[in-house]
């Protein structure tokens, strides 16, 4: 019983340690995306300064993504599906929805340029969501 115990406790302490490196990538990214987005407002279009912001924000991304599958694959096997579902409906929402969002804009059915924010909006909503739902289904 001890053993199992500490294996437990030891097990705790990874998902915490994989959750805040993923909070800390995550954070990382979505700074340099702002960044890059922003910044050209207070120094134009620079290339020497925006091509390798660009080009930080993809390295961080990918450890993002790295950081997200290391967190993952320490879940235990339920977690694991949950998390699996909402990635894959989201995908799906993503590019049924990305196409869709594509056609209004360049058919003018929508009278505004169809961005890529309200993409990326509607992805993060729909894991969210999903992930609320097979939590709470899965319990």
């Amino acid at each position: 019983m001890k053993d199992q115990n500490i294996h437990s406790s030891d097990w705790e302490k990874q998902i915490h340690k994989t959750t805040v490196w993923l909070g800390i990538w995550t954070f990382s990214w979505v700074l340099t995306v702002a960044i890059t987005s922003f910044g050209p407002v207070m120094w134009g279009e620079n290339t020497l300064i925006n091509l390798p912001l660009i080009l930080l924000n993809v390295g961080i991304g990918v450890g993002m993504i790295i950081a997200n599958i290391r967190h993952i694959k320490i879940q235990d096997e339920m977690m694991q599906k949950v998390h699996l579902e909402a990635m894959g409906i989201s995908l799906g929402v993503a590019v049924v929805g990305g196409i869709a969002y594509s056609m209004l804009d360049a058919t003018n059915v929508i009278p505004f340029d169809a961005e890529i924010s309200g993409l990326v909006g509607l992805i993060g909503l729909t894991y969210l969501i999903t992930l609320l739902i097979n939590v709470r289904r899965y319990k």
